[in-house]
């Protein structure tokens, strides 16, 4: 009798199933967003003023020790090992959403530092996959158990601003099916099977976040600046909601009055009072901020 081969997507199905059944997909922080939880939702902004240079070079020590702060305040524990050894299991199947936009992607440092964290927590090199346009047929990220959901802030010409929530996007194959009503929608993505409940950590970068532009795939060096932050967070909607609020607010220091964006970005809001996937109502968020201050806008 021939044996079966099983390849790597069956294989990676069965870990899955059996990360499932673990201890650590019990009750877990990353579960306790949504409107059916009272509790408000915690996010951490954190920023350092020399995280970049002039040239916008980042500086690796740097970054690490914020990405640690802002974990350590986000879980309330003490050791960085153990914050995501609490998050991430050994089983773990853990697929790193990214955004490879050219003019603004996320940067490789940060890429690489939250592949470190997931290693030293137990998580075999060979189970981690970092993709973003790719996704849809990779089995990492079709198959697997987790997801970090890590990708810059920017005005967006579709959906008003392109941030965490729109960052699943290429979890499917047809997404013209979400840009109706200036992508009102969005929220849907996370309740596709690959993606729901599988996001363990959302990270906004607010490095040198992109906060005005005219048209598809615009960009301007002049509507950046170095804000130097990262926004940190289990809910993707209270992290995308404060990270509004900063753009908004440099948006009235540079211009000089108010300049609503447009479109509106009314996806963020309406994966709250539509969707239920988190609290985009600044009551119900609890922003916690860290280092540098000059210039926080919020």
């Amino acid at each position: 009798m021939s044996k079966k081969r099983i390849t790597r997507r069956e294989a990676l199905k069965s870990m899955a199933l059996g990360a499932a059944g673990s201890i650590l997909m019990s009750a877990l922080p990353w579960k306790a967003f949504g409107k059916q939880h009272a509790k408000n939702s915690k996010v951490v902004l954190i920023r350092h003023k020399n995280l970049t240079n002039e040239n916008r070079e980042i500086n690796k020590q740097i970054l690490t020790q914020m990405i640690d702060q802002a974990m350590l305040e986000l879980t309330g524990n003490s050791s960085v090992k153990e914050t995501w050894e609490k998050l991430f299991s050994p089983d773990d199947v853990v697929g790193i959403k990214s955004n490879v936009w050219s003019h603004l992607p996320t940067p490789p440092e940060l890429e690489q530092l939250l592949k470190k964290r997931l290693m030293n927590a137990g998580v075999d090199e060979k189970n981690i996959g970092i993709d973003d346009r790719g996704i849809y047929n990779n089995p990492i990220f079709q198959e697997g158990t987790a997801l970090i959901n890590v990708r810059p802030m920017r005005t967006h010409d579709w959906s008003g601003v392109g941030s965490l929530i729109k960052n699943y996007i290429m979890f499917t194959n047809k997404p013209y099916k979400y840009h109706p009503d200036t992508c009102a929608d969005l929220a849907k993505l996370w309740k596709k099977p690959e993606v729901k409940g599988k996001t363990r950590l959302n990270i906004l970068v607010m490095i040198t976040p992109l906060f005005h532009g005219v048209g598809p795939h615009h960009f301007n060096k002049k509507y950046t600046w170095r804000y130097n932050g990262l926004l940190v967070g289990f809910d993707p909607v209270a992290v995308d909601a404060t990270g509004l609020r900063i753009i908004q607010a440099r948006r009235k220091e540079y211009f000089g009055e108010e300049r609503p964006i447009s479109p509106p970005p009314k996806h963020i809001k309406l994966a709250d009072t539509r969707h239920n996937l988190g609290h985009a109502s600044q009551r119900k968020i609890d922003l916690v901020k860290l280092g540098w201050e000059e210039g926080i806008l919020i």
